[in-house]
């Protein structure tokens, strides 16, 4: 199983124009000014490869923080 800052760098590498140190654990991603739903699928489809886990879009709305969305993804193990 990965960790949470393996969670968090996974999650950071979705991203093209974001420095990965910009996002933590604690991050509030929907702030972000890149994040968007063509990030989200991207998060998704990370999250099925990487966990095999089937993350829905409400998941991912319903996350608050990366932290969050790793707590629902291991919860999905």
């Amino acid at each position: 199983m990965k960790t949470l800052d393996e969670f968090v760098e996974l999650f950071a590498e979705q991203f093209d124009d974001t420095d990965a140190s910009e996002i933590k654990a604690d991050t509030v991603f929907h702030e972000l000014d890149e994040w968007s739903s063509l990030i989200g699928l991207s998060v998704i489809a990370m999250v099925d490869e990487e966990f095999d886990v089937a993350l829905k879009g409400d998941d991912v709305k319903g996350s608050v923080t990366v932290e969050d969305l790793y707590n629902k993804v291991i919860a999905k193990l």
